[in-house]
């Protein structure tokens, strides 16, 4: 029987050699090249700079996984009552769809500033924000979930005298979590990013300030020391939305093809 953790470390493996030979080609070229460093810093400069301003750099970590954490968790209440709402009604459905499609085609720079404008330069307009761009993969999930119902089972539970909210509850609720943690992981690769952009807008403190106080030093080692900050805290939120799908729908590693 082969061990778990082997397995896993064996299917990681094609990544991690993928990224490392890049990390290795971006050190030679910048050692070769005599490239200058605030053209184009090494990964060993990088890494160097960031621990070397790790202080600052997790002094304004801390804003930016706020916002993301708390517009993340608003994000998807606002998703699952709306989704909720409108498989109940069809007419709310009708009304609200275009609306909210609509939405998202309004560009985040625009709307950015105004929500700044509005709700000053605390965590509000961030967490606001980051709802607002997380929010629509994962009701479009929780919706296209609720239509792959299987239209048998639903006959069955009505004949059992279950009513609509008994349907949902036992029936279309369960058939649509995989659409819903598919969701759920992208919305998590625009959390951070979200929360950043927030921050550029405006804040006093946060990983969109450190990245554009870096770029207006001209320090791009100290920006993609952010940017890799940014980029582990996308994982974190990745790994836990694989982590929470796993334990809502243990099932479900059973049906994953072996590779």
């Amino acid at each position: 029987m082969v061990n778990p953790m082997l397995e896993r470390l064996w299917r990681i493996a094609p990544a991690l050699s993928a990224i490392t030979i890049l990390l290795l080609l971006w050190e030679s070229y910048v050692a070769l090249s005599g490239i200058a460093p605030t053209t184009l810093p090494a990964p060993s400069r990088i890494w160097a700079q960031g621990v070397l301003n790790w202080p600052s750099l997790a002094q304004n970590t801390w804003p930016t996984v706020q916002a993301t954490v708390l517009g993340f968790m608003l994000s998807l209440c606002v998703a699952f009552v709306l989704s909720v709402v409108i498989d109940f009604s069809p007419a709310l459905r009708r009304a609200l769809l275009p609306v909210l499609v609509i939405s998202q085609t309004l560009p985040l720079i625009a709307i950015a500033p105004l929500v700044i404008l509005w709700f000053g330069f605390g965590l509000a307009p961030k967490i606001l924000l980051v709802a607002f761009v997380t929010f629509f993969p994962m009701l479009v999930a929780w919706l296209k979930g609720y239509e792959a119902t299987e239209p048998d089972l639903e006959w069955l539970l009505g004949t059992m005298g279950a009513g609509r909210a008994a349907i949902f509850r036992q029936a279309r609720l369960p058939s649509a979590l995989p659409y819903f943690f598919a969701g759920l992981r992208i919305s998590t690769t625009y959390a951070v990013v979200a929360a950043i952009f927030a921050e550029y807008a405006g804040a006093a403190r946060g990983l969109g300030i450190y990245i554009l106080s870096a770029k207006n030093n001209f320090r791009p080692d100290l920006v993609l020391a952010a940017v890799g900050v940014s980029a582990v805290l996308t994982l974190c939120l990745f790994g836990l939305a694989i982590l929470a799908e796993r334990i809502a729908m243990p099932w479900a590693r059973f049906r994953e093809p072996r590779r």
